[in-house]
């Protein structure tokens, strides 16, 4: 088990990674790093070591995880080669692949990962893969890093494109599908905040049912679902708007623009 971790870019997933790492005490050491320190500030009241230098803080921590857009993996990656050298790299930037990481920082072992949004609440859906260079301390760490912020999951590498369609995009499909039942509600004379309450609420007891309460989605239609009732009618105009449909095209589009982005890095780091 490490003693101390770097979150290089902490902003709205790497600083919710630091929160939680250090009200639950994971790690004994915490530092994180952004441009602009006024923002996590909060950080410092939970003992969290705050920088601008990523160079500093990659040299005093054992594992060091990036958390920075994509298009700035790279220079990260370049700014601490020196310093992160027999380290575990942990990256969870969207699209880009292990051995993009390896190549700048060839003496790291690496693990490449995709939280989501609920993060922030500690209830993330977090995927990962490991390098063929992971020790069995490094698998351990990493499951317990990411097992503090939710579930956690470790899959073959290539798979993580698509859960990054279907996962790390999947706050954004069930908020847009909460918004069209705040104003479905709107629609028939339910407040607006009593709507959004009730849509939230339901996206909630629902996943608990799935997830907690082991039943499976079918079942769970068919226990509403009654003979000329309510739920088949609205359920009837949903198929004619082809919900199922749109929601398997985002999931689709999102993925391939996963691809993109990985092939894009992938030819960038030999330009």
């Amino acid at each position: 088990m490490y003693n101390s971790i770097s979150i290089i870019g902490a902003g709205i997933i790497g600083g919710a990674m630091a929160r939680i790492l250090a009200r639950k005490k994971i790690i004994e050491k915490i530092i994180a790093t952004r441009r602009d320190l006024e923002k996590i500030r909060d950080l410092e009241k939970l003992g969290v070591i705050i920088t601008k230098d990523n160079k500093w803080a990659a040299q005093n921590s054992e594992a060091i995880l990036i958390s920075v857009k994509p298009n700035q993996v790279k220079d990260i990656l370049v700014e601490i080669k020196e310093a992160s050298k027999g380290k575990l790299i942990i990256s969870v930037a969207a699209g880009i692949p292990i051995n993009v990481i390896e190549e700048i920082l060839p003496e790291s072992r690496v693990v490449r990962a995709m939280p989501n949004l609920a993060v922030l609440v500690g209830e993330s859906f977090t995927v990962y893969s490991l390098s063929q260079k992971i020790m069995q301390k490094d698998r351990e760490f990493v499951d317990v890093l990411f097992s503090a912020m939710g579930l956690a999951y470790e899959v073959d590498e290539q798979q993580l494109n698509a859960y990054t369609g279907l996962t790390g995009s999947g706050p954004a499909y069930l908020s847009t599908f909460i918004e069209a039942m705040v104003y479905a509600g709107l629609k028939v004379g339910i407040p607006r905040d009593v709507a959004l309450l009730g849509a939230a609420q339901v996206a909630i007891g629902t996943g608990k049912l799935i997830r907690d309460g082991g039943t499976h989605y079918a079942k769970i239609k068919e226990m509403v679902v009654t003979p000329a009732g309510t739920t088949i009618e609205g359920l009837f105009e949903l198929e004619e708007t082809g919900l199922r449909r749109g929601l398997m095209k985002a999931v689709y589009a999102a993925t391939q623009r996963a691809e993109d982005i990985s092939k894009q890095h992938k030819d960038s780091i030999h330009q």
